[in-house]
């Protein structure tokens, strides 16, 4: 019988998660990496963004047995720790008691999962660099970035997994006659900011939780580390006043944190150097079709779909790819040519679910979340969930805490959702009578209709 065989284009989280999937199946797996051996080098700090693992991705690093190692390195967050401009604080519960996210490292989970990839029998060859796809030869071209020398691989099985700027779709596009693509940026960045740990390695905030400082336009949020300290993000226009243009020496930096986010500063000694040493980057949400060709090559991950991280779920969903795909594997006994296309139709729509989704919620995040209106609708959504939770799962849970509901239904269901709240709202005396049996027999009837 023929070696089973995969290349995979990229050693990032999901490359590395496909390596480990593909390599216990059988097959002998060969990953090409652009960048270095993190796990060897000092990784440019700046472009983390704290990940937040939750039940989509804990499922997929459960059915390969990895979840145990991986939650050695996971600090539970039950919920949204919120700082108001006036100096007051509250928190938001995520789901149901006992609900939580996970904060997680994403250069410590890359890392550990290229060492087991390696240890399932996987290949990572670093510093190699996609420079063309011949799908006549099935072959692939690498340019290794430190010697320039190039080399051609043979593939029988190939998986684009390069990430949101993917070279391997960048091939697959050019030399497609009706690839569709759109690639949308918000008009807001991003900058990695540090909290560090206390004198005796404590935690200066409350460790269990995603803190928010929501400013109506722009938000810092910041999410624990392992060793104390908080990775911060500041997510800000690009122009305009206040924006990333507009801070442009140290001393409004300093000032400007003082007066807007003033808990947060008194914790930040290395503020103006975070502030101008780290990059400013972008965010981008990438929409494209098809994902597949013939039997042999597929995108997955931010490759397919790349999206803004306002939902804390495009690794979780670049898990769920990995996750169908073996699912699909089964169900038609390695018959690629089944496989692949039964894997685009189910999960693009639930990439561009998710997609929009994740866009909404940044609305919700740097704005709704101080607003008592939008917090008295979540505590008539939680109480009437409570009671009937065969009738009503609130959006977020329905994304974060519900695998077993895909995107695009949690997207429609969503907007079903909210539509009936905003009507329950406009109730008059609202404010007083929430908990009342006509509110909740109101709810009852709309979603008969």
């Amino acid at each position: 019988m023929a070696q089973k065989e995969a290349t995979i284009i990229g050693a990032g989280l999901v490359g590395s998660l496909l390596s480990i999937y593909l390599s216990k199946r059988g097959y002998k797996v060969t990953a090409y990496e652009r960048r270095g051996d993190m796990r060897k080098e000092k990784t440019a700090a700046g472009r983390s963004i704290n990940l937040a693992l939750s039940d989509r991705g804990i499922k997929a690093l459960e059915e390969v047995g990895l979840m145990d190692e991986i939650r050695k390195i996971c600090i539970p967050m039950h919920g949204r720790y919120l700082h108001h401009a006036d100096g007051t604080t509250a928190f938001q519960p995520y789901g149901k008691e006992g609900q939580f996210i996970n904060s997680v490292s994403r250069g410590e989970l890359n890392k550990k999962l290229m060492d087991l990839a390696e240890q399932h029998g996987a290949t990572i060859a670093f510093n190699e660099m996609c420079t063309d796809i011949s799908w006549k030869d099935n072959q692939v071209g690498f340019e290794n970035t430190l010697n320039h020398k190039h080399q051609t691989v043979n593939f029988k099985l190939c998986f684009g997994s390069d990430g949101a700027y993917s070279a391997a779709r960048l091939t697959h596009h050019l030399q497609h006659d009706r690839f569709q693509y759109q690639q949308y940026y918000i008009d807001f960045g991003y900058k990695e900011l540090c909290i560090p740990p206390g004198a005796d390695g404590s935690f200066r905030l409350e460790k269990n939780a995603l803190h928010i400082w929501p400013r109506g336009n722009y938000m810092l949020i910041a999410l624990p580390n392992m060793d104390g300290s908080f990775t911060c993000t500041l997510f800000f226009p690009f122009d305009g006043d206040p924006s990333f243009a507009s801070l442009d020496t140290k001393e409004k930096v300093r000032s400007f944190f003082k007066k807007t986010f003033t808990d947060a500063e008194q914790l930040m000694p290395t503020l103006e150097e975070d502030f101008f040493h780290n990059p400013t980057s972008s965010l981008v949400t990438v929409k494209c079709y098809p994902w597949v060709r013939n039997d042999k090559f597929a995108l997955i991950g931010d490759a397919a779909h790349a999206i803004v991280p306002f939902f804390g779920q495009g690794m979780n969903c670049g898990f769920e790819d990995c996750s169908v795909l073996n699912g699909l594997i089964d169900k038609h006994n390695e018959d690629w040519s089944a496989i692949l296309p039964e894997y685009q139709a189910l999960r693009k729509p639930d990439a561009d679910a998710i997609a929009d989704l994740a866009l909404n919620n940044f609305v919700e995040m740097r704005d709704k979340v101080a607003d008592p209106k939008f917090l008295l609708q979540k505590k008539i959504e939680a109480a009437f969930s409570k009671k009937y939770p065969d009738k009503w799962i609130p959006a977020y849970s329905q994304v974060t805490f519900s695998p077993h509901i895909r995107y695009c239904d949690a997207l429609v269901n969503g907007k079903r959702q909210e539509a009936i709240m905003q009507e329950i709202m406009a109730m008059p005396g609202i404010e007083t009578k929430w908990e009342s049996e006509e509110v909740e027999g109101m709810i009852l009837d709309k979603l008969k209709a």
